[in-house]
């Protein structure tokens, strides 16, 4: 494990398996790791809201609905009590429905962050976004952070060799911050890129933890 022909063995069964997307495909959040781009307030908007319906759900069920409400709010605009007939959660519409709204403002935002930390600190403000979903949403903006997610702390205290209790303390930060560190210099990838590589190969069962 954790050479750079495990990694790429991995991305293939991914592909092989028609598996190779979050929001975007790998290819696309590789390609914007690598060369960021501006995205417009529409587009934020849109991140925002597949990040915020994509927890505890799969990713296939997250992409369907993301697509039903995304479409009805390009024709309509965010109206809340149609949206909460489509998907009955309140405080997930609530929030899709308000960065929406004021999209302009808040994508404005994002993009005078200058620093990376700036950034993340930023999108945790946002509704129903928080501290570990924000590198998620980060990094599908294009910004070269990980989601310290359940899979990628287990991976972590793997690589470190220390036992993980499923939460993200200062010593599994490390551990997982040192498993990347690693995989960039063994790769040439971006670690925004590896880290949903690995997600999706524990998400999917390739890797067993």
């Amino acid at each position: 494990m954790f050479d750079a022909k495990w990694f790429f063995d991995l991305e293939k069964q991914i592909r092989d398996l028609g598996a190779a997307s979050d929001a975007q495909s790998f290819d696309e959040i590789r390609d914007n790791l690598a060369h960021p781009r501006t995205f417009s307030p529409d587009e934020f908007a849109a991140m925002c809201a597949y990040v915020i319906l994509a927890g505890g759900f799969s990713q296939k069920t997250a992409k369907r609905i993301h697509a039903d409400i995304m479409e009805y709010i390009y024709k309509n605009g965010a109206d809340f009590d149609a949206l909460i007939q489509m998907f009955h959660n309140k405080n997930k519409i609530n929030a899709i429905c308000k960065i929406w709204n004021n999209r302009v403002a808040l994508c404005d935002g994002f993009y005078k962050c200058v620093a990376d930390s700036e950034k993340l600190n930023y999108l945790a403000q946002l509704p129903h976004i928080g501290k570990i979903t924000a590198n998620h949403l980060a990094r599908n903006l294009g910004v070269d952070v990980v989601k310290y997610d359940v899979w990628i702390r287990r991976l972590g205290a793997r690589y470190a060799g220390i036992r993980c209790m499923d939460e993200l303390t200062p010593e599994i930060k490390n551990a997982c911050d040192d498993m990347f560190a690693h995989m960039v210099a063994v790769t040439g990838l971006p670690r925004g890129y590896i880290d949903v590589v690995l997600w999706k190969s524990a998400q999917i069962g390739l890797i067993k933890l």
